[in-house]
């Protein structure tokens, strides 16, 4: 028979910038991030470019009535909700998208790209200028640290003047001014919201990577897509800039050159999810088959699995109450489910900040029996340090992977009335299953 269509209303967002061969940044990474967001991707290509993760190694402006007539195109046929600009590359193009945006209701984000990242300027004095009177029409302006004092003057080296900067252009005209930090100093990434009600800092802890091409195309287009969703501006910036700090840890690693941000990075981690879940029903039942009360605390045990990109207990599957122990063995008190576990989740991503490979992890018992038992096995274990009254956290871990290869799992000699434990890790739960055998074995 024949099938009925069920077709789905996307909102559609349109990028106008330039082509980026190598895929990382520009056109490609705008539709990438458009496309994950869930919103419908059109573009105008403004320029062509030869790169790569090494650098760009020519452009070619395309005509003006090339652009004009892709823009004509695509807004005489779809219903634009929300329009993300980057690279414009010269004055007509800026002065074309100006009138466009001054004579559209659609709500616009400006990535006013001026700046390489070497540092050099990218456009001359007259493009320079006509960003002036674009950055006016936006419902967002989002700059960088380079591209701030361009517009402003003001040298952006700390949080305190990308405030400055970003309070002068919103007193300039421009709606609301995004400064970026991640070219600013520091061991977090601040970057600062600005609009005629005040000032919002927005924080990430800085990863060490130079894998970060096309994290501000990335941005800007990600911000676009929620604005097109229907969100209020803060909460667009916020989502998109949690994006991006995720894109930038798990970067992608192509290319010769430092990589590129995971601009699929959140679709892909809930791509994961139910496999995930699956894994862990299945170690639970792989548990129960052997004889584990030897290693079950008094308050239960739990078994844990996290998606490839988790960043939060939120995204690692758990047995909703535990496991317990039974007559003949150990006992599920619930089915698994994200955001069913507390310490031995926050375990795992404690873990994950210095050995990002481990998925999946689970607590036992520790006392004097289950030491002496740990001097059989084949693997090392660490030993967390109460830091700031938290003995699990990356700060409390950190002593732990301070080894040249990764500890198995790690010791909580609890207090204050918190419960003993051992945390065991594993990238795979037959990993994982493994050396709770070879625990359970010595």
């Amino acid at each position: 028979m024949t099938r009925q269509r069920a077709p789905v209303e996307p909102p559609v967002v349109l990028t106008i910038a330039g082509s980026d061969s190598g895929g990382g940044a520009g056109i490609q990474a705008d539709l990438k991030t458009i496309e994950a967001g869930g919103a419908f991707g059109t573009s105008v290509i403004t320029s062509v470019t030869a790169q790569h993760t090494r650098g760009v190694q020519s452009t070619h402006l395309l005509p003006l009535e090339e652009i004009e007539a892709q823009y004509d195109a695509v807004t005489e046929d779809f219903a634009v909700s929300a329009i993300k600009t980057g690279m414009l590359a010269a004055e007509p193009v800026i002065e074309f998208v100006t009138e466009k945006l001054a004579n559209s209701d659609v709500a616009a984000v400006v990535d006013p790209v001026m700046v390489a990242a070497s540092g050099d300027r990218l456009l001359d004095e007259g493009a320079e200028s006509a960003y002036a009177a674009l950055a006016r029409e936006a419902t967002l302006l989002t700059p960088n640290a380079d591209e701030a004092e361009v517009l402003t003057g003001i040298t952006v080296d700390s949080t305190e003047a990308a405030i400055q900067a970003g309070e002068q252009l919103v007193d300039d005209g421009v709606e609301a001014a995004l400064v970026k930090g991640g070219h600013v100093d520091g061991e977090e990434v601040v970057d600062v919201l600005v609009t005629e009600d005040g000032v919002e800092q927005i924080s990430h802890p800085r990863v060490d990577t130079d894998a970060n091409h096309g994290s501000g195309c990335m941005l800007s287009s990600a911000i676009a897509t929620r604005l097109a969703y229907g969100d209020d501006l803060e909460a667009a910036v916020r989502t998109a800039t949690d994006l991006l700090a995720r894109a930038v840890r798990y970067s992608l690693d192509v290319g010769e050159g430092p990589g590129a941000v995971h601009h699929m990075v959140a679709a892909r981690d809930w791509a994961e999810r139910d496999p995930t879940a699956e894994q862990v029903r299945t170690m639970v039942a792989e548990l129960a088959e052997t004889d584990i009360r030897p290693l079950v605390a008094e308050g239960g045990m739990n078994v844990v699995g996290a998606t490839p990109y988790a960043e939060g207990p939120d995204e690692c599957a758990a047995v909703d109450g535990g496991l317990g122990r039974g007559t003949d063995g150990i006992v599920a008190r619930g089915d698994v489910r994200f955001g069913a576990s507390g310490s031995v989740a926050e375990s795992l991503l404690a873990a994950r900040e210095f050995h990002p490979a481990y998925r999946f992890a689970l607590d036992c018992r520790f006392d004097g029996s289950v030491e002496s038992a740990l001097d059989g096995v084949d693997w090392t274990v660490g030993e967390a340090e109460e830091i700031a009254g938290e003995r699990v956290s990356p700060e409390a871990f950190q002593p732990a992977f301070d080894t040249e290869t990764p500890p198995a799992g790690v010791i909580d000699r609890g207090g204050h009335g918190v419960e003993p434990r051992l945390y065991l890790f594993g990238a795979d739960p037959t990993t994982l299953l493994s050396r709770v055998r070879e625990l359970l074995a010595a």
